[in-house]
């Protein structure tokens, strides 16, 4: 069964709308991957200060392909327009593969992911 790769980032109420806009216009960078299947970027609604960035594989090895292939082209890029930065691009928000001259400051303070295996799932009824 598929795979499930969430990335929690923690981001200040005042930059909120900036990480909503960079995600979309990152629309087709991930779609397009091999084994790619969902997306979904989750706004906190209470009691918390992180968005969920919500994707879903094939399996890991599709994640890990993506992540090796387009994903670190684009922070490797990301990378050579700022040397300082710290290697995160989802936690950036930027919209990962943009081909700005100058990458924007990350709107995130923090960043973990979490990978999950889908073991049962339900589609609606119809």
């Amino acid at each position: 069964m598929s795979i499930v790769k969430i990335n929690a980032l923690t981001v200040p109420a005042d930059q909120r709308e900036v990480l909503e806009e960079r995600f979309g216009a990152r629309k087709g960078f991930v779609e397009s991957a091999d084994g790619f299947e969902w997306f979904e970027l989750l706004r906190p609604l209470e009691g918390t200060d992180r968005y969920l960035v919500y994707t879903r594989w094939r399996d890991e090895e599709s994640f890990q392909a993506w992540m090796n292939g387009p994903m670190k082209e684009a922070h490797q890029r990301a990378k050579g327009a700022d040397s300082g930065a710290e290697g995160k691009p989802a936690a950036s928000g930027d919209g990962a593969g943009s081909e700005s001259a100058e990458r924007p400051k990350p709107v995130a303070t923090d960043s973990e992911t979490w990978s999950f295996e889908v073991v049962q799932q339900a589609p609606p009824k119809k």
